[in-house]
């Protein structure tokens, strides 16, 4: 039986290596996934980023999201390479459902960004209840707070 599942994988480049290097090593996992019966449907290069902490002494690193379709075999063979591979801080390897593959592709769609640049600006965007100017947001806000008295005869 074939069956083929969609997943998504993240990982961690060291980010003290050159920029051709990190390149090659993204060539090397796509490879990687493509000579073990996967297909590789989308690859996002997140960028620099600060590590929450830091990771083998490392306070940096390239972040990489790669969306492919594989058989459940390819999985442990993907992530034993990636354990091996010593310019990879970090990977995360997860079944993508198709349900949110599809709200994905709507959010990018409705806010008129790429993948990528939608969710990783996700944080930076206002909610929708947010005041729109900053003069709305430092008006004082006038507090009635009723008497004692009337709370008492209450």
């Amino acid at each position: 039986m074939s069956l083929r599942r969609l997943y998504e994988t993240t990982f961690i480049v060291n980010a003290a290596i050159e920029d051709s290097d990190i390149e090659t090593v993204i060539s090397k996992v796509s490879g990687y996934i493509e000579n073990n019966g996967g297909d590789i449907l989308e690859v996002h290069r997140w960028g620099r980023r600060r590590l929450a902490y830091p990771i083998n002494k490392k306070y940096n690193g390239f972040y990489v999201h790669i969306v492919f379709e594989a058989k459940p075999s390819a999985i442990p063979i993907l992530e034993r390479f990636m354990v091996l591979e010593d310019t990879i801080l970090r990977h995360l390897t997860l079944i993508l459902p198709k349900k949110l593959r599809e709200f994905r592709s709507k959010v990018s769609q409705d806010t008129g960004k790429a993948y990528d640049s939608a969710f990783v600006d996700a944080d930076k965007t206002p909610a929708k209840d947010a005041p729109k100017d900053k003069k709305t947001a430092e008006e004082p806000v006038a507090v009635v707070a009723e008497a004692p008295e009337a709370v008492a005869a209450e």
